[in-house]
């Protein structure tokens, strides 16, 4: 995944320490194969450091999970989805919809793993642990992107214009990883009627 991880805003690779090391390879496998796939000895493996260092800068693999979520949130939600949506489009509701042109592209690329967040949550199965809450959160961060959006196109309802929209994001993510890649086109097409049922409300 070292294609995406460059697209993502991966680590340089000067001066990589052992935390980054293990972080990087954290990044790579639980992106591609998923938090409960992957054990501590495979990710000394990938990260070439010790035991005794991953358990010095990660206490447990919970802790190692909590920095791959953050860190997938600075990559995937901030520096790529949010930025390349920003310079795709300058009007606010043409930039809800690029969510879906920048998704498409992705859906495209060999590396394509779906979302982080969602995976992680449906693999976790006890609700109230901090993984499970550290998922839903940054899910909660995507929709408030959307939100910011939808108030700045002039939705009455931004929040759930927000939640309808990240509804059919997240559907056309799932539909991707089943093999449609071109779930995002037909997700667009559905976003337009929303668009168009929101200005309708705005104007009775």
């Amino acid at each position: 995944m070292s294609d995406a991880a460059t697209t993502l805003g991966g680590t340089p690779p000067a001066a990589v320490t052992a935390r980054q090391r293990i972080l990087d390879a954290a990044y790579d496998l639980f992106s591609r194969h998923g938090v409960r796939a992957v054990g501590i000895d495979r990710l000394i493996e990938h990260s070439g450091v010790a035991k005794a260092t991953l358990y010095r800068n990660f206490a447990s693999k919970d802790d190692l999970v909590l920095e791959f979520l953050r860190l997938r949130e600075e990559r995937w939600t901030k520096n790529w989805l949010a930025r390349e949506v920003e310079r795709r489009a300058d009007d606010a509701e043409q930039r809800l919809l690029t969510v879906f042109d920048v998704l498409h592209d992705w859906f495209q690329r060999d590396d394509f793993e779906g979302c982080a967040f969602v995976n992680v949550l449906l693999e976790t199965r006890d609700h109230s642990s901090r993984v499970y809450e550290a998922s839903a959160g940054h899910l909660e961060t995507v929709r408030s992107f959307l939100a910011a959006l939808a108030q700045e196109a002039g939705s009455e309802r931004p929040c759930e214009l927000a939640r309808r929209w990240h509804i059919l994001m997240k559907g056309s993510i799932v539909a991707a990883q089943e093999g449609d890649r071109d779930a995002a086109v037909a997700a667009r097409r559905i976003g337009e009627l929303v668009l168009a049922g929101d200005r309708t409300s705005r104007s009775t």
